[in-house]
């Protein structure tokens, strides 16, 4: 019997080199180019629209989604796509709608393929009303060229990169992905991943900015705000020239708080495992405690107050 599973296990070994080799050799012979390996079919339609719209309304399974300035006043739809997986491009009542054809939307598909859809719209305006997007799988990308009154983006799983503002409120969840926004401003603003990473860079919020992360690393850099609120279970948060003009309140299960030169009228912060250090802006009243770390902080009797709390973590906050 040992003889036999030897044998066994060599022929399998044998089997397996055998194997490998034909891979490696006819990936040799197509350079190595993993998408001739594709087994399904991708097409290219372009959509020209006429007609005006004010809102868009976008809902996809799987594509990334870019968005590009147009060069004249028609707006276009490029879509890269699977042929038996088409997109519906249509304006309907001041509403540009891009959606998954409904009667192919739960079909299981079989084949292999190392392409991914893509949806390219250029716009003819750069101020819009609306835009609201839901996807399941894709990145997604909207520069600063436009602006709207409200913007609202939901996925699955994907980035989202936002350069685009907003006089209203900006809403970006994501379960699987990062979300990084910069160079923009909004009404109000409210950014949530289960899974993933938040970067804010050169922000202006005039309400209330909300960063909610349950696992995964937020850093917030050059930005103003009227309040701050992040909570999160396990990631790390930076604050880099970050100004509330009200309340900053940061709470963490799991990771360090840091401030850099940022302020607001008054700070709370609550960490059960980690530190929290830094540098603000102004003199605060301090009520700091650690049940096991090193508790430093200025002796000041002035300003507003800023309650720090951490069970295992050190507490070290200066005053620039």
């Amino acid at each position: 019997m040992k003889g036999a599973f030897k044998g066994a296990i060599i022929v399998a070994i044998c089997l397996l080199l055998l194997g490998g080799g034909l891979f490696a050799g006819m990936m040799a012979m197509m350079n190595w180019d993993f998408l001739r390996l594709s087994d399904e079919d991708y097409q290219t339609i372009e959509y020209e629209l006429e007609g005006a719209f004010g809102n868009i309304s976008m809902d996809t399974d799987t594509a990334d989604l870019f968005f590009l300035p147009a060069e004249g006043e028609t707006c276009r739809v490029v879509c890269y796509e699977k042929k038996d997986d088409p997109h519906k491009v249509e304006v309907v009542e001041d509403t540009l709608q891009i959606s998954t054809e409904k009667e192919d939307r739960f079909r299981f598909h079989w084949g292999i393929s190392f392409k991914s859809p893509k949806i390219t719209v250029y716009l003819p305006k750069k101020e819009y009303s609306t835009i609201f997007i839901k996807g399941s799988t894709g990145d997604i990308a909207l520069p600063e060229d436009f602006d709207f009154e409200s913007i609202d983006i939901s996925l699955s799983t994907g980035d989202v990169r936002l350069g685009a503002s907003a006089s209203a409120r900006i809403k970006i969840g994501t379960s699987t992905g990062k979300i990084t926004m910069e160079n923009a401003s909004a009404g109000s603003l409210d950014l949530s991943v289960t899974t993933g990473r938040v970067s804010v860079s050169s922000v202006t919020c005039k309400g209330e900015m909300s960063v909610g992360v349950s696992t995964g690393d937020t850093a917030l850099s050059d930005s103003t705000c009227r309040s701050l609120t992040s909570t999160g279970s396990t990631g790390n948060i930076s604050l880099k020239n970050v100004v509330a003009r009200e309340t900053i309140a940061i709470t963490r299960s799991t990771g360090n708080v840091r401030f850099e030169k940022s302020d607001a009228a008054e700070i709370t912060v609550k960490t059960d495992t980690g530190s929290i250090k830094g540098s603000l802006l102004s003199e605060k009243i301090f009520s700091a405690h650690s049940d096991t770390g090193k508790v430093v902080v200025p002796d000041t009797n002035s300003g507003g107050r800023c309650t720090l709390t951490s069970d295992t973590g050190t507490i070290r906050v200066t005053v620039e």
